[in-house]
């Protein structure tokens, strides 16, 4: 396979979940576990959709559909407590991609965006042994703002001086990723299967 970025690229960003790690099984197992405690329900159809949007704005989505007021830290630090107690053998790498990951590492700078918690996103890599390929995890909680989406890899691709970057998304990303180009954060992005 050829593993040469285009001329001028001197980055790269990962997504997580779906992405680097096959995790959005067990991560969607963990929050219907959690939210039925709560009486809050989740579609799969939903937990998909709302693939990238941080844990706390989605218990807020879904207690607001129900009319109800909860706390929205206590829950997600459950649903992280619940999800970090599982074994991480459950947790599998998506070899194609973190193949990438592995040629690319100390070539250049790479990076990890992530809608999950920094505890999550760290836990994951770890346990799929790749944590050390990246210079930065960034999650939903390394932002202030947190209403703009994408704003992981715009801080990231603004943050780093590494203009342009490739993105290597997930599907359920690819939606941000065009958004991504359209606001002139990235040249070019790379979208898997």
């Amino acid at each position: 396979m050829n593993w040469a970025l285009p001329d001028g690229y001197r980055g790269s960003i990962f997504d997580c979940d779906g992405t680097l790690v096959d995790s959005m099984p067990l991560h969607y197992q963990v929050w219907v576990t959690v939210l039925r405690r709560y009486g809050l329900d989740f579609t799969e159809a939903r937990f998909y959709q709302w693939a990238g949007v941080p844990v706390e704005e989605i218990i807020r989505r879904l207690a607001t559909e129900k009319g109800l007021t909860v706390d929205a830290s206590a829950i997600a630090a459950e649903r992280d407590a619940y999800f970090h107690s599982l074994p991480p053998s459950e947790l599998r790498p998506v070899a194609a991609v973190v193949d990438i990951a592995r040629h690319f590492y100390r070539q250049l700078p790479m990076a990890v965006a992530t809608g999950s918690t920094q505890a999550s996103a760290e836990a994951s890599l770890r346990a799929i042994g790749i944590l050390e390929l990246f210079d930065a995890v960034i999650s939903s909680e390394t932002l202030v703002v947190q209403s703009q989406r994408p704003t992981c890899f715009c801080w990231l691709l603004n943050g780093s001086r590494s203009r342009p970057v490739t993105v290597w998304p997930s599907k359920m990303q690819m939606q941000g990723c065009k958004r991504l180009s359209q606001l002139g954060c990235a040249r070019s992005i790379f979208g898997l299967g």
